[in-house]
């Protein structure tokens, strides 16, 4: 089985170029695929291994970056590999929002465990809003969640600029990220009441039984399993190879749908000569996979 680990760590970096070549040829080295993103804001990545190679590449981390521990992580194992290769990117932030965190964060803790997070999103009175972009929450969200369907992370001050200082705003996101840096963002302009789920979604899938949980539907990730279930099960969801959003098994079934070439989403929006190029590269898959070898594109489940 393949380990897939995920974190990201708030933190002043100086030597990114430095930096960048060391987790590289670590990565390299031990077979580690997924991307490692590095500003000087922090480090936020997504990787997959072997469990012994990722528990050696967490400890170069922490000696690379001198730190004890990340503010958040997520481990779960899938039976494929999820990456395609190792990459490691210096960019201007971790999360892209137009606000570069120079300091270590001091903010108020705005974290709700799983375990107490059902009851905050229940009262009447809370706003729950879903911090990830509109094809994310498509696949699945929170009961009573709202999405500022925001197709840029950057674009998010905007609309949190309009809500209501005193009300009490319940954010979540896949990993927790991006309500980190949404929540620094609320605090600086005044508002009171902001709460984030620790850990985002999938350490209450991973924590919370289906039975008691407000969770519905599925949750999308960055990488080739798509979506996962509750106990980080690999979802039923994949990927259009046109429009490269996630589809259903429902969406799998239209007439609209063919593999490899489009989905009910962009059937009517892709021209001929982009649908002639996509049925190209899939019959190379095919021809690849009846040949016993495996095409750089082809999906693993």
């Amino acid at each position: 089985m393949i380990e897939v680990f995920g974190f990201y760590k708030f933190m002043l970096v100086n030597q990114l170029n430095k930096q960048k070549v060391l987790l590289n040829d670590f990565l390299v080295k031990k077979n580690i695929r997924g991307t490692i993103i590095i500003s000087k804001e922090g480090i936020n990545g997504s990787i997959s291994g072997k469990a012994k190679d990722i528990k050696s590449l967490i400890n170069q981390i922490k000696k690379f970056f001198l730190f004890k521990s990340f503010d958040s992580t997520s481990k779960s194992k899938c039976s494929f590999q999820p990456f395609h290769k190792p990459k490691v990117k210096i960019k201007n932030e971790i999360v892209p929002m137009n606000m570069v965190l120079s300091k270590k964060i001091k903010k108020k803790d705005s974290h709700v465990e799983p375990q107490n997070w059902n009851k905050l999103i229940k009262n009447k009175e809370t706003l729950v809003v879903d911090a990830r972009k509109p094809f994310e929450y498509k696949v699945g969200s929170f009961q009573k969640a709202i999405n500022p369907n925001i197709r840029n992370f950057r674009d998010f001050p905007k609309y949190l600029k309009k809500l209501k200082k005193n009300q009490p705003v319940a954010m979540f996101c896949t990993g927790g990220i991006r309500c980190e840096k949404a929540s620094v963002y609320l605090e600086k302009n005044g508002f009171n009441n902001i709460y984030q789920l620790k850990g985002g979604i999938l350490n209450y899938i991973k924590t919370i039984k289906q039975s008691n949980s407000l969770w519905k539907g599925e949750c999308f990730v960055f990488d080739n399993r798509v979506s996962l279930k509750h106990g980080l099960k690999v979802g039923t969801y994949s990927i259009c190879s046109g429009c490269r959003n996630p589809i259903s098994k429902k969406d799998m079934n239209s007439k609209k749908y063919e593999e490899g070439v489009t989905c009910p989403g962009c059937y009517n929006k892709l021209s001929i000569s982009q649908k002639k190029r996509f049925r190209m590269r899939q019959n190379q898959i095919n021809l690849a996979k009846s040949n016993g070898k495996r095409h750089i594109f082809q999906k693993d489940h």
